[in-house]
């Protein structure tokens, strides 16, 4: 939330677009607040510069309202005016210049509602939460698009050099603000629901729910196989450091790591493994004393 600034006859103009009967200056409270920014948040995902823009749009003339419960009654203020704002010398948490889509919103002052505005002048109500849908969601270190197709990279681990996170990108609309207790981004102060569907069958519900079981199984045996070709690149010819290893796999998918594992145990069984028994499942003699560093 931002600071109120001065109703003027523009201002009174863009509100009045919204109202069914004129409004005066003397019948509305307006606030300025940001909705979301570009930095990454901390469920690990962002939104594009490009998704911004399309947002600043979409956003004119949405209601805002309490926990996005879509109940009529918890309507209480609505956006007319919206801008991208840019900090100078200002960047995101991985190096791009800071971006905040910044709106501003009215409400009718009412005997009801005199105390919320004192809690929004007081601070007191202050995060808020955006409602949208977005069309592609794309992975920092392998762009799949997640919408499409699930790849094993979990959000905020590290790969390599590359920080895993999921850029909110093409955004295809935005259904609603709201006021919430408990922000996701840092920066903007702002909590973020995208794709929201509000109708949602408990047979979809079962699906998300095995859908996500199955992305942890993926993701373990990704860093499984990783593993794996990790421990076989130290008895091939010529040596392959963990460096190069990870250098290499960073941006493999889990199938290309299968395949590549695969080639390595070949190697290793034509140059090291006499009785043809994978190095995998072979193990070390009571005398071996090798270490089997990963």
């Amino acid at each position: 939330m931002e600071k109120a600034f001065k109703i003027t006859g523009e201002v009174m103009e863009k509100i009045n677009r919204f109202a069914v009967q004129p409004l005066e200056e003397k019948d509305v409270f307006c606030f300025s607040l940001t909705l979301c920014d570009n930095d990454i948040d901390r469920d690990g995902e962002r939104f594009s510069d490009e998704a911004l823009d399309k947002l600043a749009k979409l956003f004119i003339g949405k209601t805002g309202i309490f926990d996005h419960d879509p109940k009529g009654e918890k309507q209480t203020a609505r956006i007319f005016d919206t801008h991208i704002k840019s900090f100078d010398g200002r960047l995101t948490s991985d190096g791009k210049p800071y971006l905040a889509l910044c709106a501003s919103a009215y409400m009718v002052r009412t005997g009801a509602n005199a105390d919320l505005i004192k809690e929004i002048s007081g601070g007191i109500k202050k995060e808020v939460s955006v409602s949208c849908a977005v069309a592609r969601q794309i992975c920092s270190v392998c762009g799949a698009d997640r919408n499409k197709s699930a790849c094993a990279h979990i959000k905020g681990r590290q790969y390599g050099e590359k920080l895993c996170y999921v850029t909110l990108d093409e955004p295809t609309d935005a259904y609603e603000w709201s006021f919430v207790a408990v922000p996701a981004q840092v920066n903007a102060g702002v909590t973020k629901h995208y794709d929201v569907r509000r109708e949602e069958s408990r047979t979809v519900s079962k699906l998300k729910g095995e859908l996500s079981q199955a992305a942890k199984r993926l993701a373990a045996a990704y860093e499984c196989v990783r593993g794996d070709v990790l421990r076989l690149s130290y008895f091939c010819e010529p040596f392959y450091s963990a460096q190069q290893v990870a250098k290499m796999t960073e941006n493999m998918d889990i199938l290309q790591l299968i395949e590549l594992r695969a080639a390595l145990e070949k190697q290793v069984q034509g140059t090291g493994d006499d009785d043809g028994e994978s190095f995998i499942t072979r193990l070390p003699d009571k005398d071996d004393n090798t270490d089997y560093t990963v």
